[in-house]
């Protein structure tokens, strides 16, 4: 691993920072409002989920994968059964073929990467001088990265391109008893394993002249104890037949996405052996993970937003340095305040539309938020201070 850096410094004006706050304000009040609409939106997708699983774990049949049963068309099933292929995967580049469901190349290419930190120091009169850091790092890379972006570019140059890319391949036909897979779930299989390669014998001809083994892998360069720039590692998995479940709409011999009646949609597939309760639970399961991430998403999206629309105040108090430090303290947390109400309100005002009782309860909880924190601050209060 090598590495280097080197520093620069500029001094922007108070009169210029000023000037970009103010822009930041436009960016900020757009910022607030998209979070305002993910919020709103991410309730109604919730709601739309939860009740489409509800549906279909109520409707769903189990089915054997021995035979197709035409009594089932058209219907939500679950069936558990083993997913195979007669297919023989390939990579002709680098002599592999193998029986799989799947067959996975990795690369990597080992390539320069810049990284930047800042730090920043107000000064008397509102200036503020920045120091920037760039670091540039060796590492292995799936992606290529542009060096041509770099703030230093001489003597940190990347290839242009990869000369061997990563890529997946399916077999065509999956079957699972007696029925075919569709794309889609064939999609969702994931059982990935290592496929190691012992020696370089079977390499075609324009990759074994430069190829050596390093941990099971292929390596393209002179040493792999000592990679250079441009050099690349290669590595491939497969996805081996397996037990998998699935909940789908069958049709006839295959699956479709099963559509419930507020327009949902419902194609579920897990390797391993799963009951059509467990699956709908870990749909479920998914389906909260979502919403609170987008939740905080919002959240957050909706502070910064406040925050910068409330950044020309702490500029201004920048003319003396602390004043514009308390300045900018308090406006974070009145946008902090400010985020978690409007972000509550939005919630509420969704959950009126899709879940009234609920939705009317949180909104009371948005409305009595700002008073029982001036509460909290009144009583912290000393006896005889007002």
């Amino acid at each position: 691993m090598s590495d280097d850096n080197f520093s620069e410094v500029s001094t922007q004006s108070w009169f210029s920072r000023i000037a970009d706050s103010i822009k930041g304000m436009l960016f900020g009040g757009i910022l607030a409002a998209v979070a305002v609409v993910v919020l709103f939106w991410n309730e109604g997708r919730a709601v739309n989920r939860a009740q489409a699983l509800k549906e279909g774990a109520g409707a769903v049949v189990a089915a054997s994968a021995e035979r197709v049963d035409p009594a089932n068309d058209g219907k939500l099933v679950h069936l558990s059964s083993l997913a195979t292929t007669t297919e023989t995967l390939a990579d002709t580049e680098f002599g592999i073929a193998t029986n799989a469901l799947k067959l996975r190349r990795n690369a990597e290419m080992y390539q320069w990467k810049e990284t930047k930190s800042q730090s920043k120091e107000k000064n008397l009169g509102g200036s503020e001088t920045t120091k920037t850091t760039f670091n540039y790092t060796k590492q292995w890379s799936e992606s290529l990265i542009d060096s041509a972006q770099f703030k230093q570019r001489e003597g940190h140059t990347n290839p242009a391109a990869m000369p061997y890319s990563a890529r997946t391949s399916t077999a065509e036909k999956i079957t699972v008893g007696a029925y075919t897979l569709s794309g889609a779930l064939s999609g969702m299989i994931n059982n990935f394993t290592e496929l190691p390669l012992e020696q370089t014998e079977n390499l075609p001809a324009p990759v074994k002249a430069k190829a050596k083994l390093q941990d099971r892998r292929v390596f393209l360069g002179a040493d792999p104890g000592s990679p250079q720039i441009g050099d690349q590692r290669i590595g491939f998995q497969i996805a081996r037949p397996a037990v998998v479940s699935l909940v789908a709409r069958q049709v006839k011999g295959t699956f479709e996405p099963y559509t419930t009646k507020n327009g949902g949609k419902i194609l579920l597939l897990q390797v391993g052996e799963f009951s059509a309760t467990a699956m709908f639970q870990r749909a479920e399961a998914e389906n909260a993970w979502l919403t609170w991430a987008l939740r905080l998403g919002g959240f957050i999206a909706m502070w910064i937003g406040f925050a910068l629309i409330a950044k020309p105040l702490a500029v201004l108090g920048d003319i003396v340095p602390f004043i514009g430090t308390v300045i900018e303290f308090g406006i974070g947390l009145i946008a902090m305040l400010f985020a978690g109400v409007i972000s509550l309100v939005t919630v509420a005002v969704a959950w009126i539309v899709y879940r009234p009782v609920l939705g009317v309860t949180l909104l009371v909880a948005a409305i009595a938020l700002p008073f029982l924190v001036k509460r909290m601050r009144g009583a912290a209060k000393p006896a005889g201070q007002r």
